[in-house]
């Protein structure tokens, strides 16, 4: 590889990083903004009856259709978030990098500059901009994932390591808080965000291929503004010829074991319905749904969750506000373990495998059962931790809470890609995102009981997603036993 390929690589890779844990999952670092956004008196006119607002230690009001307001918006920014991906993912496949990315920019300017020009007299325009900051982000992830590939023996690792970008970028939000509580302007915050508009493009089309970035990398692959013109899969006659050419070995690479299983028993693949109607699918969306709801449903509910158990005091609910967000940061270092894990996992299992005389799938997917067991605990005991009303508890459940997460998606993709033929790969894994963005749309309702029927007491509604999280478990055990079965066979 030349030197200045390789420059160019290395900029790819950590501009990449960049855009991914400053911008592309600000919506997660909802419970921070909310802070600014009620010290600005958004949707405060909706607290003027008496009987709808209760007077704190502070001066401030705790105001039920307020927290309302705040817990809708981040409901339909996450739910876009999830239920979008696969109609972008569609765009990205279709019509390339440059086209997602572009959209992607319109978004997120759109977005930042909508909330930029807001005010608590326009506080409306918020239900339009956080969905779009929502959907923007996630495709400045989608197209950055494709990065991976130009790093050949550590292409896993650079996708778990994007994706823990993404947990971490929630920490934007805080920054801002900061900034705030030092005299400067929301507005004036959201103006320098939407600037960036300006960085984006401009690594668009200098940093980022013009269509995809195959794998594997053919040994004259370039992309950029200054590339040659079809030596670019995507670009120009040569490049296509150069991809009809490797898309044997391609699949070969890229194959799951599920592949690998039905060409070694000489069945067709079974069909993209068959797999979405399976009890496999089945468990693994109520495995990835469930706890994906206790996440969106505590980031949305923390800020009022936090002026509940300090008693309205806004020093201790902008101090654990802090401590959430920081804790944020640490999503990226927390991603890769999971990869490791299931690295490790599935290097053992194989040995043992070929010992048994089991196929080499089977290995791949037991090695998945220790790290959908582990998530799951890890939420368990966060959504235990979560329920508890005791206030300093709450900075172990911080740690808890974004630890489950980053295990939670670097699990979901891990499980789908071993459990599940290759060429269904894109479209099962937007199935299963959308789908649980429905499920994940319960969060707003859930809301609305705690904060009418239940008076302001969650405990009956997190006894119930806690049982929901027990049968999580349901789904590790259906894949560990299918190794026991195996071995009955033998």
């Amino acid at each position: 590889m030349a030197g200045s390929q390789l420059s160019l690589r290395v900029a790819t890779l950590l501009t990449g990083l960049l855009e991914c844990v400053a911008f592309s999952g600000l919506i997660f670092g909802w419970t921070s903004l909310v802070f600014v956004l009620k010290s600005d008196h958004y949707f405060e006119d909706l607290c003027e009856q008496p009987g709808n607002q209760t007077s704190n230690a502070t001066g401030h009001s705790e105001c039920s259709a307020q927290d309302s307001k705040f817990s809708l918006i981040f409901t339909l920014a996450s739910f876009s978030n999830n239920f979008m991906t696969f109609p972008m993912g569609y765009i990205f496949d279709r019509l390339g990098t440059t086209v997602a990315r572009l959209i992607a920019i319109f978004l997120y300017g759109g977005a930042t500059l909508l909330v930029a020009v807001s005010s608590a007299g326009t506080a409306l325009m918020l239900f339009a901009a956080f969905p779009m900051l929502a959907v923007g982000g996630s495709l400045f992830l989608l197209t950055n994932l494709q990065v991976g590939n130009l790093f050949g023996k550590h292409r896993s690792t650079i996708i778990t390591l994007y994706n823990g970008a993404f947990d971490s970028s929630s920490a934007t939000f805080l920054i801002i808080k900061l900034l705030y509580e030092q005299g400067l302007k929301l507005r004036v915050c959201f103006f320098i965000l939407c600037a960036f508009s300006i960085w984006h493009l401009i690594r668009t089309f200098f940093l980022m291929p013009r269509g995809h970035i195959p794998f594997p990398l053919p040994s004259n692959y370039s992309y950029g503004i200054d590339c040659s013109r079809g030596t670019d899969g995507s670009q120009g006659t040569k490049g296509e010829e150069a991809r009809k050419e490797k898309v044997d070995l391609r699949q070969e690479d890229n194959a799951s074991p599920q592949d690998q299983l039905h060409e070694a028993s000489g069945c067709d693949p079974p069909s993209f319905w068959s797999c979405v109607l399976s009890w496999r699918f089945f468990w693994h969306l109520l495995w990835l749904s469930s706890m994906q709801l206790w996440h969106y449903l505590f980031i949305g509910t923390l800020n009022p969750m936090l002026n509940r158990l300090a008693h309205g005091d806004q020093h201790l609910v902008s101090t654990y506000t802090n401590a959430f967000a920081i804790t944020q940061l640490f999503g990226v270092l927390c991603a890769p373990w999971n990869g490791f894990l299931l690295d490790r996992l599935k290097k053992k299992y194989l040995q043992e495998a070929r010992k048994r005389g089991f196929p080499d799938s089977m290995a791949d997917l037991h090695s998945t059962y220790p790290s959908l067991a582990l998530t799951s605990l890890l939420c368990l005991g966060f959504s235990i931790c979560a329920s508890i009303p005791i206030l300093k508890l709450q900075y172990f459940t911080f740690i808890l809470q974004v630890i489950s997460r980053s295990f939670l998606y670097g699990g979901n993709a891990a499980f789908i890609t071993l459990a599940f033929p290759s060429q269904h790969f894109g479209k099962i894994l937007g199935t299963a995102m959308t789908l649980s963005a429905v499920i994940s749309f319960l969060q707003f309702p859930i809301f609305v009981l705690i904060k009418g029927p239940l008076q302001g007491d969650p405990i009956y509604v997190n006894i119930v997603l806690i049982l929901l999280t027990l049968l999580s478990f349901v789904h590790s055990f259906i894949v560990s036993r299918q190794w026991r079965q195996q071995e009955k066979r033998v």
